[in-house]
Order: C-alpha cells, then sequence, then structure tokens
C-alpha cells in the first residue's frame, strides 16, 4: 500500500506541472512492467521515502539499438556504413573484388555475415576514419536526414519508440540523470541524440575509432583514425559507464545479451535498483524476435532477467503504441 501511495503521490504531482502530458507515460498500457517503473521511481524520488536516493545519485543508462529505436533488419549503423560503401566504391575499384566489400555492393548478406567481426571492423574503419570529427558528423548527420528505412520507408528518427521517450522525460521530470550507453558509433550517436532524445553528447558513451590531434589549413582539428579504440558492448558497457560517469548508475534500461553485463552490474548496485528489458514481440507493429536472432539476441539475459524478477517489457501488450505513427506494412 505505502509503495502505491508513493507512485499515486509521484503521477499526480507530475500532472500539475505545465508539462504533464509529456511526463505521464502515455503510450503505455497499465501494465505490470509500468507500475514496475512507476513505483520504482516514486520509492526513490519521494523525500521520506525508505528508499529515497539524492538526485545526484539518480543515474538511468539505457542502451539504444533495440531499446530506444529499431534495430531490424540490421544495426542503423551499419545501414549507415554500407550506404558510405555504396558511396566510396567509386574511389575504390578493387572493393569490387575484396571482401567483405564485395558482399556489400552486391547486397550479399550471407556474405556479409560470414565475414564475422573483423569484417565489420573493415568496413567501420573504411568508411569512419580518414576524416576529422566535424566531417564524419556532417556526413553522418545528412544520412539520418535523408536516408530511409529499407522496410518501413520511414527516416530512421521516426523508428525511434514513442514510450521511450516519454519514459526518458518522465525520468528527468523526477531528477534521474540519463545517459545513453550503446555499443553504436559514440560521435555517430551524438549527432542525434540531443535533438531526438533530449541526452546532450557529453551524456552519450559509445565504441568508439581513434583519434589524434592535426594541425590543418583550417586550423586545429581532431583526426579519426582507421583503428578501433573501444567496443563499448557487452562487458565493455559497464567499464564505460564507470570510466565516463563515475557513478554505478540505478536503474539500466536494454534489450539484448550483449546489455547484459550492465544490467547485472547495476542489480549488483547498493539499495534499491531497476533493470528493464525490452522484449521483441510484436510482429505487427513491430518485429517479433529474441533468443534465435542474430541481431539483437536476447537469451541468457532474458533467462536471468526471469529468474531474479527483473522488468520484462513485453512490446506487444505492454505498449498502446510503438512509434510515434503506425508504420506502413505491405
Amino acid at each position: 500500500m505505502l509503495r502505491r501511495l508513493f507512485a499515486f503521490f509521484v503521477i499526480a504531482t507530475t500532472s500539475l506541472g505545465g508539462c504533464a502530458s509529456a511526463h505521464r507515460l502515455d503510450s503505455w498500457d497499465d501494465s505490470a512492467a509500468r507500475e514496475s517503473i512507476t513505483d520504482f521511481v516514486a520509492r526513490v524520488s519521494t523525500p521520506g521515502s525508505p528508499e529515497y536516493v539524492p538526485p545526484a545519485e539518480r543515474v538511468a543508462v539505457f542502451d539504444n539499438d533495440g531499446t530506444l529505436w529499431a534495430e531490424q533488419p540490421s544495426y542503423f549503423q551499419l545501414l549507415f556504413a554500407m550506404d558510405r560503401v555504396r558511396a566510396l566504391a567509386p574511389s575504390h575499384p578493387s572493393w569490387n573484388d575484396e571482401q567483405p566489400f564485395k558482399a556489400v555492393l552486391e547486397n550479399d548478406m550471407t556474405a556479409l555475415a560470414d565475414s564475422g567481426h573483423e569484417g565489420l571492423v573493415e568496413i567501420i574503419t573504411a568508411t569512419h576514419a580518414g576524416m576529422t570529427t566535424h566531417e564524419f558528423a556532417a556526413i553522418a548527420r545528412n544520412w539520418i536526414n535523408t536516408a530511409r528505412h529499407p522496410e518501413s520507408g520511414r527516416s530512421y528518427t521516426e523508428m525511434v519508440y514513442a514510450p521511450m521517450l516519454e519514459l526518458l522525460d518522465y525520468l528527468r521530470a523526477n531528477g534521474f540523470k540519463v545517459y545513453i550507453v550503446s555499443g553504436g558509433g559514440v560521435e555517430f550517436l551524438r549527432v542525434f541524440a540531443e535533438e531526438v532524445y533530449g541526452v546532450p553528447p557529453e551524456n552519450v558513451i559509445g565504441s568508439s575509432v581513434r583519434t589524434e590531434y592535426a594541425e590543418s589549413r583550417l586550423g586545429p582539428v581532431i583526426r579519426r583514425r582507421p583503428e578501433v579504440a573501444f567496443v563499448n558492448d557487452k562487458a565493455g558497457k559497464p567499464v564505460a559507464i564507470n570510466e565516463h560517469v563515475g557513478r554505478r548508475p540505478i536503474a539500466a534500461f536494454g534489450n539484448s545479451d550483449g546489455d547484459h553485463q550492465m544490467l547485472r552490474w547495476v542489480a549488483a548496485g547498493d539499495g534499491l535498483t531497476l533493470c528493464v528489458i525490452v522484449h521483441h514481440t510484436d510482429a505487427e507493429r513491430e518485429w517479433a524476435y529474441d533468443r534465435d536472432s542474430p541481431i539483437g539476441k536476447l537469451d541468457k539475459a532474458l533467462d536471468e532477467a526471469r529468474l531474479r524478477g527483473w522488468t520484462i517489457i513485453d512490446m506487444r501488450n505492454d505498449w498502446s503504441r510503438v512509434f510515434a505513427a503506425p508504420m506502413p506494412r505491405d
């Protein structure tokens, strides 16, 4: 009963604010998942609650691909890299006969998958380096603003989940500092994270290539080198959070085994914690996949979530809408 009173207090006081609609979870059905989130927020943010956490310590971390926006039929940054291969191919005629570039140019996804992690790294370094950080940001921004999803035909920023945007606002309205912790490239994410998610660039943590300071005819620049510096995935995520944030979060949101270690690390913290998994169960409005998917595989983390009582968002049953507008289907 006490927990429900705390939750009611938070929702009621939020509704009195000038931006009440942005701070309610309007795209969420009245489900156990929603209640577990609002209950947690109430308990850690209401003065007098036994689990009250000072605002400075209210840190929440979110995976991006599959958690804040869609990730099918492939990670969006990989689709960006593939488009870059096609754009650069006229200057690299040898790519027509070299894997993994040949697979990209022939749209042979099987051969591309067979190239494995090494092939992916080769594509990323060839398409994401050899330029300044400013030049890369301009290229990435143009792609984000003009490219279209291969199945929905929508812009990629329209593939963001409406319920998660509401959740970001809801947490911030209740004193949380929000970070994105993604396996995607940090400078790719920073191009749109503030505009789309309201998350400033300094709160984005991701994978990175090596960079170096250089002098140019236009003045000092930071150049991107063709070397991977850090892969922010799996066990790398808690390491990066510790390095960049300096606090163990009290809430973590993910959707795949790539987030498993991050969720485990947050769950092991002192005091009340919240670990949430977005489970893709909606084949009509989005996609349905988990244990056997090559993209966003959810297996070990799903088992542990059920074992430890973490919150599992059933997309089909817990969200009244997925995107801001229905996704067109054939």
